[in-house]
């Protein structure tokens, strides 16, 4: 419980503030810093582009597992402790990454890369709202959100660089001086609040859980390339995760002491925002994923032009979420969401008409309303889920959002490419229908010199521009769906209560005595 009396600043609340963003970008960053360098990590370890994919698999599975308990680990055996040992052992498995020199240590030192940085983000927003009054919780989602929102952001563009300038490695040992950096400064400033060893863990509800979440990401990593429900594999994979959800629910509601606490959901502004940071989750990591090949594949532009021109986006990011931490202690918080949606709703709306010879100018314009849109999202969505919940609650609150954001990304890519894969395949098939030797365009002028029916070469042609269109009118469509998929947040947006203004005196936080 919080104490009734002023609030209080607590002692190096500064270097406390630089070593959690610093965390915070750190564990973000490396969910797709590794993107890029994963053709020079098929080389090296001479696998196939299936197996070396098991390097983000793993992590991300891992990841999404240990989520989950991070609300309870922080109750049991202290916050401080966990988050430095968290800040320890990804900086730790991070080096040893590095220093792998066979595919399975590789993918063993993901997994517990993985493990050890699930609590990072929803321990580092947990100390972030406590050492912030609520007058001033904006300012902290702001600089919290800069870590989560511009990581993956420029993860591939930095991964690029290193991997171009250095080598791939250099893209897990670059966490090293980050990671030592913020378990020095939490390690002796953070003020930990006090444990409590009765508490018992739910280990029936996080199995179940683990194995829902194994299931659903292998789904969905796998489904596209295994012509998803068409395979036993993937239909397997698909029940297991379901009546794992299924069990995990009615555990969480009928035991004693489940893993996540039922009452967190009674939060009415709590819940619709876990809905509306699915929803938001799905379309940011998706349309970078789409984004970045457009750009290369279609529009011909090189891996460095392609990172300068998805930077306007996380400045846009960055610069959004510096004005949105100013004005929503002042202003509504579901005007500023409100805002934000209908610009990022534009902006991919925007994107569904781009053909490849857009305009650098346009392109600019339409990624950095999509950064601003996020940003105006993400930072008062964060403010007016914790609002109003239970302070004991918001560890758990804090590991819920990272999981249900992680879901959302996994679930929205997988979309997107399975959509790109199958509209691809159907537009190629609609385009070829109706161009035959006795269509009259294809036997004259420059379709007849290019695209020359009579002779092999003009009809291998004919069908890679075919193809061309054909992907053209895929990503078109998967911009489109992701603008259709941004419209319920608008309406989720409708059902939140806006939280009251406190003006007067703040609660203390527990670690600050």
């Amino acid at each position: 419980m919080e104490a009734s009396s002023t609030f209080k600043v607590p002692p190096h609340r500064g270097v406390i503030v630089i070593c959690t963003i610093s965390a915070t970008l750190m564990q973000t960053l490396d969910s797709t810093i590794a993107n890029v360098a994963l053709p020079y990590m098929q080389g090296t370890f001479s696998s196939t582009l299936d197996q070396v994919t098991w390097v983000l698999t793993s992590y991300i599975v891992a990841a999404a597992v240990m989520t989950a308990p991070v609300g309870w680990l922080a109750a049991r055996f202290g916050r401080k402790r966990v988050f430095v040992i968290c800040l320890g052992g990804f900086t730790l498995s991070s080096v040893m990454c590095g220093f792998a020199y066979s595919l399975e240590q590789m993918v063993f030192y993901r997994v517990l890369q993985g493990a050890t940085g699930a609590g990072i983000v929803p321990l580092s927003q947990s100390v972030m709202m406590d050492v912030y009054p609520m007058s001033q919780r904006g300012k902290a989602m702001a600089m919290w959100g800069m870590g989560v929102m511009v990581g993956p952001i420029i993860g591939p563009t930095l991964g690029g660089y290193l991997t171009d300038t250095f080598d791939w490695r250099y893209c897990f040992f670059i966490n090293l001086p980050f990671g030592l950096a913020a378990m020095a400064g939490i390690g002796l400033f953070l003020r930990d609040r006090e444990p409590d060893p009765a508490m018992r863990f739910d280990w029936t509800g996080f199995i179940v859980l683990a194995i829902g979440l194994g299931a659903l990401q292998l789904m969905l990593d796998r489904g596209a390339h295994n012509d998803w429900f068409e395979s036993t594999e993937i239909v397997i994979y698909a029940v297991i995760a379901g009546l794992s959800a299924y069990l995990f629910l009615v555990h969480v509601w009928l035991a004693p002491n489940p893993l996540l606490p039922p009452g967190i959901f009674r939060d009415r502004n709590f819940t619709i925002g876990l809905m509306t940071m699915f929803l938001i989750g799905a379309v940011l990591v998706a349309s970078v994923a789409l984004l970045a090949p457009y750009l290369q594949a279609m529009a011909g532009y090189s891996a460095w032009d392609t990172g300068i021109l998805l930077a306007p986006r996380g400045a846009g990011v960055m610069f959004a979420m510096l004005i949105a931490g100013r004005i929503v202690d002042k202003y509504d918080p579901r005007v500023v969401m409100m805002g934000g949606i209908t610009l990022l709703a534009l902006s991919l709306w925007q994107m569904s008409r781009w053909t490849p010879d857009v305009a650098p100018f346009d392109l600019i314009v339409s990624t950095t309303m999509q950064g601003v849109g996020l940003g105006f999202i993400f930072i008062p969505m964060q403010v007016i889920a914790f609002a109003t919940l239970p302070v004991q609650y918001r560890t758990d609150g804090a590991a819920l959002f990272s999981l249900i954001r992680n879901v959302g990304s996994a679930i929205g890519v997988s979309i997107v490419a399975t959509m790109l894969t199958a509209t691809t395949q159907i537009m190629h098939a609609q385009i070829s229908e109706t161009l035959t030797p006795f269509n009259r365009m294809a036997q004259t002028g420059g379709a007849y010199l290019f695209w020359n029916l009579a002779n092999p070469r003009g009809r291998a042609a004919l069908d890679s521009e075919i193809g061309r269109q054909a992907l053209i009118v895929a990503y078109s469509n998967d911009y489109l769906v992701m603008f259709w998929i941004t419209l319920p947040a608008a309406l989720l947006v409708l059902l939140l209560k806006r939280p009251a203004r406190r003006t007067g005196p703040q609660p203390a936080a527990v670690h600050a005595d």
